[in-house]
């Protein structure tokens, strides 16, 4: 068996999920997302791709209902013992499978909750699952209980997420070493991924996005790399996993000659970043870190440039997204608790000139100062 948390804090996990489902008068939770059965069991697979669910009754027991081909996963990477295979053919209703498990289990007449906001769980087969489950309980939306819970990370989790935190700085320090006038954009992604995987890291749940020139203006991966310029800018924003939990840095270099307008945003950039980390301790809310930045693009005189949110919470994820709620947005009344983890990002984008700056790090609520788990660029970096 291949766990990476103690078999007590997996029970610890499940008995206090178990807790705040009865404060919902819940019986039990159909769970879709990946990083709630990763947390709640261990259970390590891309397989939610199709359709799967790991069920948690009040009792505190696991069925996991799933394809032939994630048998062994489970065996091998989660607590889970009761698994329940549903055939995949050209006909097949796993809701079906589901309904007999939950019929199994006792669930007729009771009230289950069910992640529906979940990658695994798309509208159709959501619909398919409600008129499977039809007359046998009553569903309820439950998608945000579990990754509440998940917020405020354990120690373990932290150490992990520290681990990860040391290899995104490997990574940054190769990215930059590496951006200079010629050099090809994926040659330069296949060496920052090769320090990653190298360090017995994963793949990340996020495609990372790098660009030079114009492209350099976009915070989205696409299709299709350069060489970059003698007098460029490159932008990269990249998170290493640890098991799968996520460290992120962002930051824009320029070659050749920085330019005034270059100079000017780093260091704006560089000043809310500051103020965020200020504001980011127990009892602020997210929505106070988010003015911070705010305010520093606006005393700096880039009022207009920045973006409606200025990072997110990172812990455990899978892909397709590492970010996950709360967003660091205006007004978010989220109150910050100590083992909770940020990533804060400033980006600013001058459509008028072209020119673009990046910079952010991640870091633990603590009740002080916050604890950064990677360190974004102290100065522009000119190569």
């Amino acid at each position: 068996m291949n766990l990476h948390f103690s078999k007590a804090e997996f029970d610890a996990r499940i008995a206090q999920t178990c807790q705040r489902m009865a404060g919902q008068d819940l019986d039990g939770l159909l769970l879709f997302k990946q990083e709630s059965m990763y947390y709640l069991s261990g259970y390590d697979t891309d397989g939610f791709v199709l359709f799967q669910t790991l069920f948690l009754s009040a009792d505190g027991s696991l069925t996991l209902v799933t394809r032939a081909a994630d048998r062994v996963q489970a065996a091998y990477t989660s607590v889970i013992e009761d698994v329940r295979i549903w055939i995949d053919s050209g006909d097949a209703n796993p809701g079906s499978d589901v309904r007999e498990m939950l019929e199994s289990r006792g669930m007729r007449s009771k009230r289950i909750g069910v992640e529906y906001d979940a990658y695994g769980l798309s509208a159709s087969r959501g619909r398919m699952l409600d008129a499977a489950l039809e007359g046998l309980c009553t569903t309820v939306d439950a998608s945000d209980l579990v990754r509440r819970q998940r917020l405020v990370k354990s120690p373990a989790e932290l150490d992990y997420l520290r681990k990860a935190g040391e290899i995104s700085q490997a990574v940054q320090q190769e990215a930059v070493n590496l951006s200079v006038p010629g050099a090809f954009e994926g040659d330069i992604r296949g060496a920052m991924h090769r320090v990653v995987w190298s360090r017995d890291g994963d793949t990340p749940a996020h495609v990372w996005p790098m660009g030079s020139g114009p492209s350099a203006q976009l915070v989205r991966y696409k299709s299709g790399g350069r060489r970059i310029g003698e007098q460029d800018q490159v932008f990269h924003e990249f998170a290493a996993a640890y098991r799968h939990y996520h460290a992120a840095l962002t930051f824009a270099l320029v070659t050749g000659k920085a330019s005034k307008a270059h100079r000017t945003m780093f260091e704006v950039c560089h000043q809310a970043l500051q103020a965020c980390k200020e504001t980011l301790r127990a009892g602020s809310t997210v929505g106070d870190v988010f003015e911070s930045h705010r305010q520093a693009f606006i005393a700096g005189g880039f009022g207009e440039s920045y973006l409606n949110v200025c990072g997110y919470t990172m812990g455990a994820m899978f892909p397709p997204t590492w970010m996950e709620d709360p967003l660091i947005r205006e007004a978010d009344p989220q109150v910050l608790e100590p083992g909770m983890t940020f990533f804060m990002h400033m980006l600013m984008v001058d459509r008028s000139s072209g020119h673009m700056m990046a910079l952010g790090e991640q870091a633990i609520v603590t009740e002080g100062a916050c604890e950064p788990i990677t360190h974004a660029l102290n100065s522009l970096v000119i190569n």
